[in-house]
C-alpha cells in the first residue's frame, strides 16, 4: 500500500493542475445536481419489527386517508385567571382565531374546540387542531404568517394563546455562529502548530471542499437536512485532521532534505497509509449502524460515512496537488530563510529549531512519554480511576425521545405543552393509539366492547375514547390517555401492561390488539436500541480489531485500543447524563429542561466515537511501530513515537474538540447532545487514553506488545503502513532541495 500511495502522491503533485480541475469539476457537477434535485421527502421514522410499526401499518392499510405527513398545529387557549374559556368575550376571541386560521390555502381543516368538546373539565383551557395539506418543510411563509398573525391578534383580547405541533417547527440550520467559532479556533490551533499561514490554511481548505462535495452529493440523491448536518460535523473534523497529519509529514520529509515532489510522495505513502486505515475504522463504525435496523439511523450513518470517505480521498489526492502550489510556503519561516540564503542544507540547525515536528531538543511529547514510561503503574491507575469516576453517572442513564417538554420555556411550543398538561393532565401530551384488528372475531362489536372495558380498567389509564370503526368494519381505533407524561416510567409500564393484556383478549374475543402512537414508538425505539447494542459492538469492534491487527501486526495493541475506547465512551456518557439529566452546568450550554437522553444517542455516539478513537490510535502508535520496526527497543519506540506525533495529535484533538463543541450551540437537542458527547469523548480519548494510558500499557507490556504468532503473521496481509518499502527509495531519489533549486 505504501508504494501505491507514494506513487499516487507524486502523481497528484506532478499533475496538480489536472487534479485540482478534476475536483473542481466533480464539485461543480454535484452542486448543479443538488440545486436541481427535487425537494427531499419528509423525514419518516419507522422501526421495522416492532409492535408500534405493525399497528401503524395496520391503520394505514385499514384506514386509508388517515395516514398523513401533513403539518399540524395545536392552538391552545387559556382563559384569564378566574374566568371560563367558554364565556364571553373569551369564546368570541377563540372563534375569531379559528375563523382566521381556516382561510389559508394550505389549510386542510380546523377542529373548533367548542364543537369537538376539546375543553378541559375545569373550563379554563381549550385547544383547536389545524391540519395542513403540506409537510412542515413545504409550508409557505404566508401560511405560517397567517397562523402567527391570527394568534397575535387573539392575544389582544386577554386570552393566552400558544401553539404546539409541527407547523411552526424550526428547520435545522446548516451552520451558525458557534460552528464558525469552532472553525476559527481550529485555524488558530493550526497556525500555532505549523507557524505558517499556508500550512494552516490547506487543511481548512481541503476540509471545506470535502464537506462541500459530500453534502452536495447527499442533497443530490435526496437525503434530509438532518443527515447533512451530521455529515458536515464529522466531515469537517476528520477532513482537517487527515490533512493535518499529511502536511505535518510533508514538512518532516522536507526537513530531512528531500525535494518537494519526493516529500509529497513520502508523506502520502506513510501518513497517508495511516489516514486510509483511520478512515476505514470510522466508515466501519458508521456503516455498522445498519445493524440496528432503523432506516433513519442507517441513512444518517451511511451519509456521514460517505463524507468521511470523501475526506480521505481528498487528503490523498487534492492535498498533495495543492502542496505543489505551496511547496515552500507551507514551511516555517526559518526554513524559507535558510533556503533563500542558499545554505548548504535547508535542514540546518536554525531551520530544524523552528520546526516543532523535527526538534532536536526533547519536546513536550518526549518529556511526557519519558515520564509515563518511568511510572507506568501509577499513571495507569490514576487514569483508570479518573475515567471510572466520570463514568459513574451512567448508572442513572434514562433513554427516551424528548418532545416539546424539552424545549426552553421561552418557546410557544413548550408553553402550549405545559398549558395542556395543566388543563387536561400530564398524559394528554402523550396519548396511546390502540389498533384493533377484528377480522378474526366472531362478533366484532362485542369484541371491541370487551377490549374497551379491559383497557379502561387498566391501572394508570385516565380515559379511553369511543372506538372508531373503519369503513369495512374489520378494524377499529381507540385513543388511551395515560395518567403520566410521555417520558415517565409509569407510562412505559402502562404500555407494557396493555400489550400484556393483548394475548388474553385475543384468546377471549379473537381480536388482535396493537398499541402504537408517538409515545409507544419512542418506547419501542429505546428497546430496539438496547437490544441492538451488543450485536453492534460485536460487529464493529470485531472488524476494527481485525483491521488494527493488519495495521500493527500485533494482538495486544488492537485489544488495548478497543478497551481504551470503552473507557472514553463511558466517561462521555457520564458527562451527558450529568448535564442533560441531572442539569449540571446545563444553563451554560442552553439546556433549559432536563430529561431523558435521546434513545438513538448512545448507539450513534458509540459508533462515531469508536471510529474517531481509532484515528488517534493509528496516528500515534504507527510512529511507535515504525520506530520499533527500525530496531529501537520497545520503551525507546514509545518515546520516539511521541517525539514525532504528540504535538500533531494534540493539535488534531484540539481541532476536533473545537469543531464538535461548536455544534453545542445548535437548536436541535440531538445535535446539541452529539456536540457535547463527541467533544467530551475526543478529549478523554486523545489526552487520557491515547496519550496517557496507551504508553503506560505499552511500557508494561514491553516487547510483548508487538508479538504476533507466526501462523497469524502468515495469514494477515502486510500492508506496510510504516512505509518500510520506501526506504530503498533513498538510493533511487537522493535529490535534496537545494540541489534541485540550484539545478
Amino acid at each position: 500500500m505504501a508504494k501505491f500511495l507514494y506513487r499516487l502522491g507524486r502523481f497528484s503533485f506532478e499533475k496538480r493542475r489536472l487534479v485540482v480541475l478534476l475536483w473542481l469539476g466533480v464539485m461543480a457537477a454535484l452542486v448543479a445536481g443538488a440545486a436541481n434535485a427535487p425537494t427531499p421527502p419528509p423525514d419518516t421514522f419507522s422501526i421495522p419489527g416492532t409492535e408500534s410499526q405493525q399497528a401503524f401499518d395496520l391503520l394505514g392499510e385499514r384506514f386509508p386517508g388517515t395516514k398523513s405527513d401533513g403539518a399540524q398545529a395545536r392552538i391552545v387557549f387559556v382563559a384569564p385567571e378566574g374566568q371560563q374559556i367558554s364565556s364571553e368575550p373569551n369564546k368570541a376571541a377563540v372563534e375569531k382565531i379559528v375563523s382566521d386560521v381556516s382561510g389559508g390555502t394550505q389549510v386542510k381543516g380546523v377542529l373548533d374546540p367548542f364543537q369537538t368538546g376539546a375543553v378541559s373539565k375545569n373550563g379554563t383551557t381549550a385547544y383547536a387542531t389545524v391540519s395542513y395539506g403540506a409537510t412542515p418543510q413545504d409550508l409557505t411563509d404566508a401560511t405560517k404568517n397567517a397562523l402567527t398573525t391570527a394568534i397575535d391578534n387573539g392575544k389582544t383580547s386577554g386570552v393566552t394563546v400558544e401553539v404546539g405541533g409541527t407547523a411552526l417547527m424550526a428547520k435545522p440550520e446548516m451552520g451558525g455562529a458557534t460552528e464558525a467559532i469552532g472553525i476559527a479556533i481550529a485555524a488558530i490551533v493550526l497556525m500555532i502548530t505549523f507557524g505558517a499561514f499556508a500550512a494552516a490554511g490547506l487543511p481548512l481548505l481541503t476540509a471545506l471542499i470535502g464537506i462541500g462535495v459530500g453534502i452536495a452529493a447527499i442533497v443530490a440523491i435526496g437525503m434530509s437536512t438532518t443527515t447533512t448536518t451530521l455529515a458536515m460535523m464529522l466531515g469537517l473534523a476528520v477532513g482537517i485532521d487527515y490533512a493535518l497529519f499529511i502536511v505535518s509529514r510533508y514538512r518532516t520529509e522536507r526537513a530531512e532534505g528531500y525535494s518537494a515532489e519526493e516529500s509529497a510522495g513520502r508523506a502520502v505513502g506513510t501518513a497517508g497509509s495511516a489516514v486510509v486505515f483511520a478512515g476505514l475504522t470510522v466508515v466501519i463504525a458508521l456503516g455498522g449502524l445498519a445493524v440496528v435496523g432503523i432506516p433513519a439511523l442507517t441513512k444518517m450513518g451511511l451519509a456521514a460515512a460517505g463524507t468521511v470517505a470523501v475526506a480521505v480521498t481528498i487528503a490523498l489526492t487534492l492535498l498533495p496537488a495543492l502542496l505543489g502550489f505551496f511547496q515552500r510556503a507551507v514551511m516555517p519561516k526559518a526554513f524559507r530563510k535558510a533556503l533563500a540564503a542558499d545554505s548548504k542544507t535547508p535542514a540546518d540547525a536554525n531551520a530544524l529549531a523552528a520546526m516543532p515536528i523535527a526538534e532536536k531538543k526533547p519536546n513536550m511529547g518526549t518529556r511526557w512519554a519519558t515520564f509515563v514510561v518511568r511510572r507506568p503503574v501509577a499513571v495507569l491507575l490514576l487514569g483508570l480511576v479518573g475515567l471510572g469516576v466520570l463514568a459513574l453517572p451512567v448508572s442513572s442513564l434514562e433513554l427516551g425521545m424528548p418532545g416539546d417538554e424539552s424545549q426552553p420555556t421561552s418557546t410557544t411550543q413548550r408553553r402550549a405543552y405545559d398549558a395542556l398538561a395543566e388543563g387536561f393532565g400530564p398524559g394528554f401530551n402523550g396519548p396511546l393509539t390502540v389498533a384493533v384488528d377484528v377480522k378474526g372475531a366472531g362478533d366484532p362489536k362485542a369484541a371491541l366492547d370487551q377490549v374497551t372495558k379491559t383497557l379502561a380498567a387498566t391501572k394508570d389509564v385516565v380515559s379511553v375514547s369511543p372506538a372508531m370503526f373503519n369503513q369495512a368494519g374489520d378494524a377499529a381505533m381507540l385513543t388511551v390517555v395515560p395518567a403520566s407524561g410521555p417520558s415517565a416510567t409509569a407510562t412505559k409500564d402502562l404500555v407494557h401492561a396493555l400489550r400484556g393484556e393483548a394475548g388474553g383478549l385475543k384468546s377471549a374475543t379473537g381480536a388482535t390488539v396493537l398499541v402504537t402512537g408517538a409515545t409507544a414508538m419512542n418506547i419501542d425505539v429505546s428497546q430496539k436500541m438496547s437490544d441492538a447494542l451488543l450485536p453492534y459492538l460485536a460487529v464493529v469492534v470485531g472488524l476494527a480489531i481485525l483491521l488494527l491487527m493488519v495495521v500493527f501486526r500485533s494482538i495486544a495493541v488492537p485489544i488495548k485500543a478497543a478497551l481504551g475506547f470503552l473507557l472514553s465512551v463511558g466517561a462521555a456518557f457520564g458527562v451527558i447524563v450529568a448535564v442533560f439529566q441531572w442539569g449540571w452546568l446545563a444553563n451554560i450550554i442552553g439546556v433549559h429542561q432536563t430529561g431523558p437522553v435521546m434513545s438513538m444517542m448512545p448507539i450513534f455516539l458509540i459508533g462515531v466515537v469508536f471510529g474517531l478513537a481509532m484515528d488517534y490510535e493509528v496516528f500515534l502508535v504507527t510512529r511507535m511501530r515504525e520506530a520499533y520496526a527500525h530496531g529501537e527497543s520497545a520503551h525507546d519506540a514509545i518515546v520516539t513515537g511521541f517525539r514525532h506525533s504528540a504535538r500533531v495529535v494534540v493539535a488534531a484533538a484540539a481541532i476536533m474538540i473545537a469543531v464538535f463543541a461548536g455544534f453545542i450551540g445548535g437548536g436541535e437537542p440531538m445535535i446539541k447532545m452529539m456536540g457535547l458527547g463527541l467533544a467530551s469523548a475526543v478529549f478523554f480519548d486523545a489526552f487520557v487514553v491515547r496519550m496517557t494510558l496507551v504508553p503506560a500499557v505499552l511500557a508494561l507490556l514491553g516487547d510483548k506488545a508487538w508479538w504476533l504468532p507466526q501462523w497469524l503473521a502468515k495469514i494477515l496481509p502486510n500492508v506496510d503502513v510504516e512505509g518500510e518499502s520506501l526506504n530503498h527509495l533513498k538510493a533511487e531519489q537522493p535529490v535534496r532541495e537545494l540541489e534541485s533549486a540550484n539545478a
